[in-house]
């Protein structure tokens, strides 16, 4: 579900607002829509997971980003905040501002009560448009939980899930691996969470 937009306004419009404001906003279909706080399970796992990847790809050509690189779905028009966007190889940017990005290799959301459903479906759909995309993961933030989507030669997308904390969510357009004990490293699940 979306939060209440703003007025209506062009592409340029919300660019120029946004990176003139405090607040992160997304921008869809000529609407911006502010962008709530995340909790501290929610900073934690993209912390976790940015530290991660970070280490990981140190010495490779690919960059992490977490929260607050804007990501531009060029074909539809979404202009959006993922939670960790990994670029491997140049990085496309709109405009010499270098804030909004145009290729992302990978992307991961961490789901909150108030934006999963739009996580799932809209945003996931506006995703899976960007032609430099080869994986996105979607992380639980209330049970050990993982969903890895991975785009296919034929363009479609294999979705595998992950619920155990002994498992591994193997990134292979980058080259990583994701310990699930590692993502939810002193994360403190609701009690009666699946731990597996």
């Amino acid at each position: 579900m979306y939060p209440q937009p703003r007025s209506r306004c062009t592409p340029e419009e919300y660019l120029a607002l946004e990176r003139s404001c405090a607040e992160r906003h997304e921008y869809f279909a000529g609407e911006m829509f502010a962008m709530g706080g995340a909790t501290e399970r929610h900073n934690l796992i993209v912390t976790n997971v940015v530290g991660e990847l970070r280490q990981q790809l140190k010495d490779r050509p690919c960059r992490t980003y977490a929260n607050d690189m804007r990501v531009k779905v060029a074909p539809t028009g979404l202009y959006t905040y993922p939670d960790v966007v990994v670029v491997c190889g140049e990085a496309r940017f709109a405009d010499e501002q270098r804030d909004t990005l145009l290729n992302p290799t990978i992307l991961i959301e961490v789901l909150s009560k108030s934006t999963e459903a739009y996580d799932r479906g809209e945003k996931s759909e506006n995703y899976r448009q960007l032609e430099s995309l080869a994986e996105y993961l979607l992380i639980s933030q209330d049970k050990c939980h993982v969903e890895h989507y991975v785009r296919q030669p034929d363009r479609q997308w294999l979705l595998s899930e992950t619920d155990a904390l002994e498992q591994t969510v193997r990134l292979a357009a980058i080259g990583c691996q994701l310990a699930l004990a590692e993502m939810y490293d002193k994360v403190d699940l609701p009690k009666g969470a699946q731990i597996i």
